[in-house]
């Protein structure tokens, strides 16, 4: 299966705004530009998920490819980023095009009668990474690489220096040490008539120019060992391998070997899922062992399970409780791994504190942080989820006594000024400078969408949980708990088609604020949970009226604004430095995972019209061949041409529209 990224005739520009992206099932990761430059500071040929205090750690940055014919020409496989701010792009006339194979990057390079194939991949389960040369036509070349690296944790500061590199060389192994708080990275170079050249190098001034227009430390100094030069006959592999691996695994996978095996495990995902999409591909990517945290996996482990976690998205993000229980039917249930998302599940029960699963868990360290009103709410949608694909009662029954407790801790009040009003029975939170719904940006202090009191989606949600705690302690026999679930239920639903409809703007307050008696007419998407839920809480009479005004103000191609176009604080695009993305990160910014639950919202008005619905995913189609390839970014702008940006690769965005044209295909 082939998908193409870049095709010669086509901007040279597109050489940079395109990237790859290959993980290793670990939450490591090797990525770039199409091109080779490195636009990014997350953007590296080996990025190693190593065990806490380090998590994400950059071990090799950046890979200079080119090769030379016997005639003595020389042409460039890979470009780079001077420190003026230049782009060296490869070759226009050797580089032919780029396609991700069954969702593994390849590079074709062909001219004048050589042809030559390049991939990088990652075996399942390992940090490595393999960067595979094959000449397909033409007479034998001599690939010449200069790896070049400076560790640093995933986030770390580029400008921070040491001169304390050490090299081993043993014939075409090389090993490198920079300080006792890094592994060394092992380079294993492959062919037949293979070089090294030490010649150790500084390289000043290395340019991040993403990361320059994102306001963040852009520029720092890159080291490299010296030159690997590879003779390459045709028909013949050759390349460089790069890990944190023991030497005995390394060596244990050939270079064919490793692309068939991870050719051979993608297959498999496509046979189990019994979908061809690429998105399935995309979809492996974000689910992960939380190896970086050696004491969760062993906890976990000890009690026979197999711990499980989802990446929110690639480059910078972790695994969030959040984003993990939203996307766990698309990226698990639709792609049938059932035992992932009940492994997903039983983990973060584990973490449950004070009845809330954790909001996220900080790179490189143990514990998680639990600042979170509406990822718990989840926690009942996912299992219910779960439970209708699986009909999983066992995992039902070992968890049904923490969400039983969930409630109760919800209805006493626990952290974070998370509780039930005893006034009202709607669900209130919020404690100052922190952020607790999905909209969480947050900037020196300043909370952009602080949503204190009663939120929309909030109430949507817990009404939603109750229903579904209310059905599992019913079909398990618990008629006293399934009453007292029923009473929460039904005065929350009450008091929520009371007081949430705004009868002026014919949609729903997005907060109620009690305290200044004053709610939030902002025209939100947050409203369109009451309607797409399992168990919506809006009156029916009213499903059309909030579902026509959403499509109408906040719909696009790519998902929906997060904030009507007519608000003051309505902003169009999503860049600049930090404080202004962030101001306009809710603020209008587009997010494409909302499609889904628009699309759930939509069939529930017009149960008969797929048709419809399946043309709101029209725009994602485009979508996979630009920005990240193949995969689907966070957030676009508010308007045209909706460029991406955020993340290039979001777990929830891919999982929502991969469950939608599954639901809407198979119904």
């Amino acid at each position: 299966m082939m998908q193409r990224g870049w095709t010669r005739g086509e901007p040279l520009e597109e050489l940079v705004s395109r990237e790859w992206l290959v993980t290793n099932g670990l939450g490591g990761y090797a990525s770039g530009t199409i091109g080779g430059a490195a636009t990014r500071r997350f953007h590296g040929k080996l990025v190693a998920a190593l065990p806490a205090p380090l998590g994400r750690t950059m071990m090799l940055n950046h890979l200079a490819e080119s090769v030379t014919t016997r005639d003595g020409r020389s042409r460039l496989l890979s470009g780079d980023e001077r420190a003026s701010g230049a782009i060296v792009y490869p070759d226009p006339d050797f580089l032919e095009e780029f396609v991700l194979d069954c969702g593994i990057p390849l590079w074709r390079f062909a001219s004048d009668g050589l042809r030559l194939e390049k991939r990088v991949v990652m075996p399942y389960g390992q940090n490595t990474t393999y960067t595979i040369y094959r000449l397909i036509e033409g007479e034998g070349v001599t690939l010449r690489l200069r790896p070049s690296l400076n560790f640093r944790p995933h986030e770390g500061l580029l400008a921070e220096w040491s001169d304390t590199w050490k090299i081993d060389i043993k014939g075409r192994d090389v090993e490198i040490c920079e300080s006792d708080a890094f592994p060394p990275l092992r380079l294993a170079f492959i062919g037949e008539d293979t070089q090294f050249e030490h010649r150790p190098e500084k390289i000043e001034h290395v340019v991040y120019r993403i990361e320059k227009g994102r306001g963040y430390e852009h520029e720092g100094p890159l080291w490299s060992p010296g030159t690997i030069h590879i003779a390459l006959a045709r028909g013949e592999d050759a390349g460089i391998v790069a890990s944190t691996e023991a030497w005995d695994v390394i060596h244990a996978l050939p270079m064919a070997r490793a692309i068939e095996s991870e050719q051979a495990r993608r297959h498999k995902l496509f046979d189990i899922a019994n979908d061809p999409s690429p998105l399935i591909v995309a979809a492996d990517q974000f689910l992960v062992r939380p190896h970086t945290r050696p004491s969760d996996e062993a906890r976990i482990a000890a009690m026979g399970d197999t711990p499980r976690t989802v990446i929110a998205g690639y480059h910078w993000f972790t695994d969030w409780g959040r984003d993990t229980m939203i996307s766990l039917e698309g990226l698990t249930l639709v792609t049938h791994r059932f035992r992932e998302a009940g492994s997903i599940l039983r983990t973060f029960a584990s973490y449950v504190r004070d009845g809330l699963i954790p909001n996220m868990f900080p790179e490189g360290e143990h514990g998680g942080l639990y600042h979170t009103a509406d990822a718990t709410m989840w926690f009942f949608h996912a299992v219910a989820r779960y439970v209708k694909w699986t009909d999983d009662r066992g995992t039902l029954r070992e968890l049904l006594p923490k969400l039983v407790d969930i409630i109760d801790h919800h209805v006493r009040g626990t952290r974070f000024n998370i509780h039930v009003d005893p006034k009202d029975g709607l669900l209130s939170q919020g404690e100052e400078s922190y952020q607790l719904t999905w909209m969480d940006a947050k900037v020196d202090g300043w909370v952009v969408t602080p949503r204190r009191g009663k939120a929309v989606e909030i109430n949507a949600l817990y009404y939603n949980a109750l229903r579904i705690l209310q059905t599992f302690l019913d079909e398990e026999g618990d008629a006293a708990n399934a009453a007292r679930m029923n009473e929460l239920a039904e005065r929350a639903q009450k008091s929520f088609n009371e007081r949430f409809w705004y009868d002026e703007g014919q949609y729903l307050y997005d907060v109620l604020c009690d305290e200044m008696d004053e709610n939030d007419a902002a025209l939100r998407p947050n409203q369109i949970f009451a309607l797409s839920l399992d168990h919506p809480v809006l009156d029916r009479s009213r499903w059309e009226a909030v579902l026509h005004t959403v499509e109408r103000e906040l719909l696009t191609p790519v998902g929906l604004r997060s904030l009507a176009r007519n608000h003051p604080d309505y902003k169009q695009r999503y860049d600049g430095d930090l404080r202004a993305r962030d101001a306009a990160y809710h603020q209008g910014t587009v997010w494409g995972w909302l499609i889904g639950p628009f699309i759930d919202a939509w069939l529930r008005v017009y149960p008969d019209d797929r048709e419809r619905a399946l043309h709101f995913l029209d725009g994602f189609q485009p979508h996979l061949h630009e920005a990240c390839i193949g995969t689907i970014s966070e957030v676009f702008d508010a308007e045209e041409p909706f460029t991406p940006r955020g993340c290039a690769a979001q777990a929830w965005s891919v999982a929502e529209v991969l469950r939608c044209l599954h639901a809407l295909h198979d119904r």
